[in-house]
């Protein structure tokens, strides 16, 4: 009997304590919880900037890359991107660019005569009329941008993309120049000196975009052939020769006295010069747009070409600096390569949320 009691108060015992063991534990992860959830959630809570804001040229622009050879894939679906459509309307973006509607035989929409001529592959999604649709609804303005068959890259030669994007340029206005936001081209062929071709191309490309779309405008992003204008796939991370500021002068006054009239706008790729080079090379592209009735815009890569790691998000920094070139020199327009994965808050890199939260910081916006 006494065996049987002592039993049944160990038990008692046991379940006593464990409920109330499970009740602290409760509690003090409740109160746990409770502070971190109040110590994330204090919208006061704003970093001390030490110099002045706002000094920048704000991102009004952005590419969209779901076509790439260098930066991985999100997956995302219609509705990932309509939630990244509207983190870039928060932060004054109005227009978006599509990279380039196909790259070698992956495409971004079903195109018959890509898959026909080229064997390109048949994509899941018409990822054209998603970004079109999704401009429309959030009063934005699409560029699209031409295919890219990658002989250029094997060749050398620029002449080799006109052929292939005659076709395309009349396909896609039949299929897509009905939207509203259809609102101009991007000539996704990307040079950095006197390339063989590229006058020819650009003016003959640029000319048939205008032509078929009622004089929609034209966009080129060319990069300087700076220090660090090195290949993706290396490790090098600079090199020796670089152009100088006034060969880049040159040769690029000359391609711009070949192509005004038929591309509209030049946004030169800001990271293959120093930081302390932004100057001198931004002065250079202002007065040679200037010159040849060309808008001046820059394309502000908000990722990082200084580490060994290709690619993530940059330091806010850096991205300040260019900015701010870009204000003195009196820039057009500011665009990014790019928003989605360097910048967006649901970007696979968590550093491209933070890279926001600073954006937003100094430029003031709530």
């Amino acid at each position: 009997m006494k065996n049987h009691n002592r039993r049944d108060f160990i038990k008692q015992v046991s379940a006593t304590g464990a409920v109330l063991a499970t009740g602290a534990f409760a509690s003090c992860t409740e109160k746990a919880s409770a502070s971190c959830s109040e110590a994330g959630t204090d919208e006061n809570i704003r970093s001390k900037l030490i110099i002045p804001k706002a000094q920048g040229l704000k991102i009004s622009g952005t590419f969209l890359d779901e076509i790439s050879h260098d930066i991985p894939h999100q997956n995302w679906g219609e509705k990932e991107w309509d939630r990244d459509f509207a983190y870039m309307k928060a932060i004054g973006i109005d227009t978006v660019i599509v990279i380039r509607s196909g790259y070698r035989k992956f495409i971004t929409y079903p195109s018959e005569y890509l898959m026909k001529t080229f064997g390109c592959y048949m994509p899941s999604v018409d990822l054209i009329d998603m970004y079109l649709r999704l401009s429309d609804k959030y009063g934005m303005k699409f560029f699209f941008g031409l295919y890219d068959s990658g002989r250029y890259w094997d060749t050398g030669d620029l002449t080799w993309e006109i052929e292939s994007n005659k076709y395309v340029i009349e396909e896609v206005w039949k299929k897509y120049g009905h939207y509203k936001s259809f609102q101009g081209w991007y000539l996704c062929q990307e040079i950095s000196r006197a390339t063989k071709g590229a006058i020819t191309a650009f003016s003959s490309l640029g000319k048939q975009c205008k032509e078929v779309s009622g004089g929609l405008p034209t966009l080129i992003s060319p990069w300087i052939d700076g220090k660090k204008a090195v290949a993706a796939a290396g490790g090098d991370l600079t090199k020796a020769e670089a152009v100088s500021v006034e060969q880049h002068e040159r040769e690029w006054s000359e391609i711009f006295d070949g192509i005004k009239g038929n591309v509209d706008a030049c946004a030169f790729q800001d990271g293959h010069i120093d930081y302390d080079e932004l100057d001198a090379f931004f002065s250079v592209n202002k007065k040679m747009a200037d010159k040849y009735g060309i808008e001046c815009w820059t394309n502000a890569e908000s990722f990082d070409r200084d580490m060994p790691i290709k690619f993530l998000p940059i330091k806010f920094d850096k991205l300040r600096m260019k900015l701010e070139a870009a204000a003195r020199q009196k820039y057009d327009k500011a665009i990014t390569f790019e928003f989605s994965h360097f910048m967006s808050p649901q970007s696979a890199y968590l550093q491209a949320g933070h890279l926001y939260e600073r954006y937003k910081e100094y430029f003031e916006i709530e």
